[in-house]
Parts: C-alpha cells; structure tokens; sequence
C-alpha cells in the first residue's frame, strides 16, 4: 500500500442506535422507495432531513407502519422533514398540503429536467448552512425499482466524489471510494457482511490492491467484460482498498441486529 496516499476511513456506525458521536452527524433523503426498517433511527439522529418528491409520499405513508401502536398522525407530525425538493412530478397533492401546513419548505424544481431529485438534494445540502454540521450524506431507497433510476443514483456518487455519499436500501449500502485515497473500512459485523463488492464503473482499474476481503486483489486489473470483485467476503473488522480508478464498495446489510423501530420522541 502506497503510504505517500492520505488515508480516508468509512463506517457504519449510523447503523448503531449508540449515543450519537461527530462521526455520525449527517443529511438524510428519503427518495421514492420502499422505506428501510432503519429509517426511523436514521431520521432521528440526522441534522438535516430531506424528501425528495415523491419520498414525501413514503414518510407520510410507511413511517406510521414502524409504530403500529401509536397514532399514525402524530407518527406523521413528529417526522417532519425540513425540505421537500425536486421537479414535483411524484408527490400526491394532499401529502404536499399537509407538510405545507408543518412549515416544510418545499422547492419546485420542476424547470430542470437534466438532474435527478437526489442531485437536487445533494446541491441543496451542499450549498446549505447545515452543512458545516454534517459529514456525509445518507439517501434511503436509492437502490431497487427501476434501473435507470437506480443508475441515476450511482451517477450522483460520480458527479461529488469529495462528499461523503451513501446510497441505502434494506439489503445493502454502495459509496465511492475516490482513487485519490488509500481506503480503511471498519466493518460492524453484527450490522453488515459479509458479501461485499468492488465495483469499477465508468473507468477500468488497471491496478487495485486490497487486504481483509477472502479474495483480496493484488494490482489487479477490473473492468466490466472482464474481472469485477462481487460476491466476495469480509474476512477482517478492517478492509484496506488502494486503487488507480475511483470504485464503488458495496457490503450488505443484516437483517437481524438492526432495530426495526425506535420510539423516542
């Protein structure tokens, strides 16, 4: 490994219902799919919470479903977000009401049809005042449902790789890994693994060396048509990722060890 590379280190710990420490501070975007059963613990400990479009819908329609035993209208008051942005194509008008109502700011951005409602979130949070108080971004329900949207998604990775982005669903999580890093991956492994992935997308990696995985890589050559890392394994509480290319790291999510609501107020 190259030690002239500043080192860039990734965890999971959002993941943990644990007090909160500096390295958990972060954005969330609910995006337009089914709703992670983390997402209350994510949104509870998030400085700033935004929808994009039709997320609404899903805060509005799935969160009450975490707390079966409470009343869906105060589920719905005390998830609040801050921000509804995107082109407005998606979210029904009585869920835009009654946020409007709560005082949540809502950005019509219908007039740009060239950016998806996850970069819109992104710019905003980026250029937000809130962003001196996080360190990564968080977007639930950017994997699954259509392809291209979920390509969209990757794409925004690509487009801001000096922000620390996390795509989530319910099965597995994918950030990138900027080739201007050596990579330290601490893995939680009563949260996630052991499959995993390293993913070369848009740009060959003639050389990748990794340590920790079962099938580790040493300079090794990955591009599509030929060697990419899936299905690989997490061997070690600790992952090291060199490479010449930027690579998208993929590790699953357990189902078991997360918890599936979290009832404080």
């Amino acid at each position: 490994m190259s030690s002239a590379m500043d080192v860039m280190t990734h965890s999971s710990s959002f993941l943990l219902p644990t007090e909160e420490t500096p390295g958990k501070r972060y954005a969330l975007v609910v995006l337009n799919q089914n709703l992670p059963r983390f997402t209350p613990l994510l949104w509870e400990h998030a400085k700033l919470r935004l929808c994009a479009d039709g997320g609404a819908n899903r805060i509005y329609d799935e969160l009450p479903l975490f707390f079966p035993h409470e009343d869906a209208s105060s589920i719905r008051h005390r998830y609040k977000p801050d921000v509804i942005k995107g082109d407005m194509d998606s979210i029904r008008p009585d869920v835009l009401d009654f946020y409007l109502t709560l005082g949540t700011k809502v950005i019509d951005e219908s007039h740009d049809q060239d950016t998806t409602d996850l970069d819109k979130c992104i710019v905003y949070i980026r250029d937000s005042a809130s962003n001196q108080e996080t360190s990564r971004i968080l977007a639930t329900g950017a994997l699954g449902g259509r392809f291209d949207h979920e390509a969209g998604n990757l794409n925004v990775l690509y487009r801001y790789p000096d922000t620390r982005i996390v795509l989530l669903s319910d099965d597995c999580l994918i950030q990138l890994l900027p080739k201007t890093h050596l990579h330290e991956i601490h893995i939680h492994s009563s949260l996630e693994g052991p499959h995993c992935g390293l993913i070369p997308i848009g740009t060959p990696s003639a050389k990748t060396t990794t340590s920790g995985l079962k099938w580790d890589l040493s300079n090794t050559e990955m591009r599509f048509g030929g060697l990419i890392s899936t299905s690989n394994l997490v061997n070690e509480e600790k992952i090291t990722v060199e490479s010449d290319s930027d690579l998208l790291w993929t590790i699953s999510i357990k189902k078991t060890g997360l918890p599936v609501e979290n009832n404080t107020p």
